[in-house]
C-alpha cells in the first residue's frame, strides 16, 4: 500500500464539475492499493497516518512538528489513485501489474476510509474509479511517501 501524505490548508475533489470532497486544515491523502495488501497493510496506514506528527503546536511556537491529526481535530481527504503503482521503469507507458484489481482496491480503499472515520475527524472522499480533478493547497510543502508492503 502507498499513501502520499500531503499537510494543506484547503483540498478540496471535483468530478464531472462538481464539488465532491473539501477540506480544510489537514491532510490530503492518495491512496494506491497493491495486489497483495490486505487489511494488515490498511490497518498499519491508518495508524501511521493519524498518529505522525506533522504539525506545530501554536501554543509552543517552536516551530518543530509536534501534533498530529488527531491531537489537532484536522480534517482528512481520501483520494484513490491506482497510478502509485505505475511503473515507468521499461517503455514509454506504465506499467500497472502490482495495482489491485478494481474491485478488490475498491474494497480495501473503502475499509482504510471507515478506520479513518473511527477516528472522530472530518473524512472526506473522492470518488473510487472516476476521473477526478484534485485542488491541493500544500501547506510547507509538506509531502510524504507512506509504504506498507504484505510481509514487511
Amino acid at each position: 500500500m502507498r499513501v502520499i501524505v500531503q499537510r494543506v490548508n484547503a483540498s478540496q475533489v471535483t468530478v464531472g464539475g462538481e464539488i465532491i470532497g473539501q477540506i480544510g486544515r489537514g491532510l490530503n491523502l492518495l491512496v494506491g492499493i497493491a495486489q497483495t495488501d490486505t487489511e494488515i497493510e490498511i490497518n498499519w496506514m491508518v495508524r501511521k497516518c493519524l498518529e505522525l506528527r506533522l504539525f506545530s503546536d501554536p501554543q509552543t511556537n517552536t516551530g518543530k512538528w509536534e501534533k498530529s491529526i488527531q491531537e489537532i481535530q484536522g480534517e482528512l481527504l481520501v483520494v484513490s489513485q491506482f497510478t502509485l503503482y505505475g511503473d515507468c521503469r521499461k517503455g514509454r507507458r506504465p506499467s500497472f501489474d502490482r495495482s489491485a484489481p478494481p474491485a478488490t482496491a475498491e474494497k480495501l480503499y473503502q475499509q482504510f476510509v471507515e478506520q479513518l472515520r473511527l477516528s472522530g475527524l472530518k473524512v472526506e472522499t473522492g470518488k473510487f474509479g472516476a476521473m477526478m480533478q484534485v485542488s491541493i493547497e500544500n501547506d510547507g510543502p509538506v509531502t510524504l511517501i507512506l509504504e506498507k508492503e504484505a510481509n514487511s
